[in-house]
């Protein structure tokens, strides 16, 4: 897009996470991007959260409506002007940083942290503990690493499904009730998305593999699904080692 203001795309440049990355390529490359190239070409099952993931840094973007492919109006998207984004700039979202980044892959090594994955650090994506829309970021000062989290993208959709479906979400927008969550804490937590669930994400990797299918078979012979036959085997375990109050 050669008549795109250069202001907008230095902004753009600060851009490092694939799925705000992605759109706004798209946007350079052809001039807008729909719902439906959004969903059916790059992957993404919502599309709107993939657009404000744009906003969120700060970068305007206007909304306006084309044909799709079957006939119906769907939601294009396209640069708004630069008055807008400097606007956003003063209250929006601050750019997540390389520094930031590199201080969490310090901190946590290249491990995804609600699915303990192992992934080089550029297929590991900053996330906010806490989402920004319940929260924000501070208004001064740096960024506390502490704040965030280091995620595989399959993690982060699947957070960003939840926590978008979630009533503190919808409604209540209060941070010490996402503080408790699994999704923000899987360390540590009282609830998942203000349901009583416990969740363990297990993932086997490398010569582990060959340990998951020998399990796999194990389950199918048994006619169970993974989870209750993995569930099955721990509460033997419990039993066997005289925790049986917990396993019931």
């Amino acid at each position: 897009m050669s008549d795109c203001d250069e202001r907008i795309l230095a902004l753009c440049r600060e851009v490092t996470a694939k799925r705000p990355r992605t759109v706004i390529e798209h946007i350079i490359q052809y001039g807008f991007v729909t719902t439906e190239e959004l969903k059916e070409r790059h992957g993404y099952n919502h599309p709107p959260r993939a657009v404000r993931d744009v906003r969120e840094h700060s970068i305007p973007l206007e909304t306006f409506r084309v044909t799709g492919s079957d006939g119906r109006k769907i939601a294009a998207y396209r640069f708004g002007r630069f008055e807008q984004a400097a606007t956003r700039k003063l209250s929006g979202r601050t750019v997540l940083s390389k520094k930031l980044k590199e201080a969490l892959l310090e901190k946590h090594g290249c491990r995804c942290c609600i699915y303990r994955e192992e992934l080089a650090a550029n297929e590991l994506q900053i996330d906010h503990r806490i989402p920004f829309a319940i929260q924000g970021d501070k208004t001064s000062g740096e960024l506390n690493p502490d704040d965030f989290m280091l995620l595989s993208a399959s993690a982060n959709r699947a957070k960003s499904w939840c926590c978008e479906h979630c009533d503190n979400w919808i409604s209540l927008k209060n941070p010490a009730v996402c503080a408790e969550c699994y999704w923000a804490y899987p360390e540590q937590y009282s609830h998942t998305a203000m349901r009583p669930l416990r969740r363990l994400d297990l993932l086997w990797q490398g010569e582990e593999i060959s340990q998951y299918e020998a399990l796999k078979d194990r389950a199918a012979n048994q006619e169970q699904e993974m989870p209750a036959f993995i569930k099955e085997i721990i509460s033997r375990e419990l039993k066997r080692s005289g925790s049986s109050s917990a396993a019931e």
